[in-house]
């Protein structure tokens, strides 16, 4: 079937729309999973500085974002982005592939983080066997992709009412403890524990990891770039818009928490949020209630996960880098079908095998370097080689918000474990010798 006859997509999102996409993909299981390891490795209050170096990161990355999705608001984000930037029939076409490829592992294993995520939180509703709770996560991937497999302006309003439950879900979790709030003990800020320096640094590093993956999201109105309305205005709006609604909610959060709660009650739960409703209602049921409400916050981010990468194959398969089945899109609702049939199946069979463990350090772990660092690089080498060309938006004091992003993902690349820094660098090495053997066997016009 020759993608030429398929319909095209339907730029068919408001700002609003595309803003809630971008919300609920951000918060998900991730705060009310990440908010006790990161407690715990910085031993109290002192986590909110992870929270907030994870603030300042999203900032400036989110300009390097919203610079490359407004002058080119195309499906696949990133995908689009390297090409264009890197350029070129040869060696350019190297950092394109590299990101579909580590894509290829690193997308079907967030979807398995959030639904595994999901899928622990809801034992505290029902106790679970393991078994039992592959069943839980399996399931609620087969469900999204059948709420996904409809047209994006209907998507665009389930996104809406998704994000009403999800911010007013934080909200109350926030003002249901300023009765309780101890300020001594939330803003108890120290060092105890700390024997060195570079125990603070490597603390700092690993816990600001895991407040970067609450934060993950931002970008996901990129990959939708051909199906946002003014995409050279509502993109950047809705990226930044996205930030500081979340930024607010997290600090929000993080501090109302650790002033209820012993910051030592939080770094040992495993259901932090559920335990702070139950000891200020004292009533297990309103706990049960709030738990819920956070199961509909991370279905509803796997939502917009699942919508954004569905966006990557179809975007490879369309310029011939990539299998061409995934070009193609439904002819009545016009949405990317292969495409969101495909990682919704490999992200269900890695809901089944995974644990969620060590998963969210191995998924930040393979983007930094292929994806974050090569864009930031990409847009500096782009102003100095093109420095005329048109860009409806320009970040504010270029270069230095690119050159930010990348020290603090060098920061926490660094600072992670060294299994996991090499897993990363295996990719990369791995995708580029698949990328020189497929030239091999690729006509040059496809390589």
């Amino acid at each position: 079937m020759s993608t030429n006859e398929d319909p095209k997509l339907e730029r068919g999102l408001s700002l609003g729309q595309a803003t809630a996409i971008n919300m609920i993909d951000m918060v998900g299981i991730g705060p009310f999973v990440t908010l006790s390891i990161i407690v715990g490795f910085m031993h109290g209050p002192m986590s909110i500085c992870a929270w907030l170096l994870g603030a300042l990161l999203a900032y400036m990355d989110g300009m390097v974002w919203a610079e490359l999705g407004a002058k080119w608001p195309e499906a696949g984000g990133s995908y689009v982005f390297l090409q264009k930037i890197f350029g070129g029939k040869k060696g350019g076409r190297l950092m394109p592939f590299l990101f579909i490829w580590q894509t290829t592992i690193q997308a079907p294993l967030v979807i398995a983080s959030g639904a595994i995520g999901f899928s622990k939180y809801f034992s505290y509703l029902v106790p679970l066997t393991d078994i039992q709770k592959k069943m839980v996560s399996g399931t609620l991937v087969l469900l999204l992709v059948a709420l996904l497999y409809r047209n994006i302006k209907s998507i665009g309003k389930i996104s809406v009412v998704l994000w009403f439950i999800t911010g007013g879900t934080i909200l109350w979790l926030i003002l249901s403890g300023i009765g309780h709030f101890h300020a001594s003990q939330a803003f108890n800020f120290h060092f105890e524990g700390f024997t060195a320096n570079t125990l603070i640094f490597a603390a700092l590093g690993k816990s600001s990891l895991n407040a970067v993956y609450s934060y993950l999201g931002y970008y996901n109105v990129c990959h939708l770039g051909a199906e946002i309305k003014d995409p050279a205005k509502n993109i950047p709006r809705s990226i930044f818009i996205s930030i500081t609604g979340i930024a607010i909610l997290y600090l929000g959060m993080q501090t109302m928490v650790v002033g209820v709660l012993p910051w030592q009650t939080v770094a040992n739960s495993d259901f932090v949020a559920s335990i702070y409703f139950e000891q200020i209602y004292h009533s297990h049921l309103v706990a049960q209630v709030a738990t819920f409400l956070i199961l509909i916050i991370a279905l509803s981010s796997l939502f917009s996960a699942i919508l954004g990468y569905s966006r990557i194959p179809y975007a490879a398969a369309q310029n011939g880098d990539f299998f061409s089945i995934f070009a193609r899109v439904h002819p009545k609702h016009k949405f990317p079908h292969i495409s969101l049939l495909a990682i919704g199946g490999v992200g269900f069979v890695f809901s089944l095998l995974f644990r969620l463990g060590e998963v969210i350090t191995a998924i930040l772990m393979m983007r930094i370097l292929i994806q974050f660092v090569s864009q930031a690089v990409g847009v500096i080498v782009w102003h100095y080689r093109s420095p005329n060309e048109d860009r409806p938006y320009k970040m504010p004091l270029f270069p230095l918000p690119a050159i930010l992003s990348i020290l603090i993902w060098m920061f926490i690349f660094f600072s992670s474990d060294l299994k996991f820094i090499l897993g990363a660098i295996g990719i990369i090495v791995s995708g580029t010798i698949a990328y020189y053997i497929r030239r091999q066997f690729t006509r040059p016009s496809a390589v």
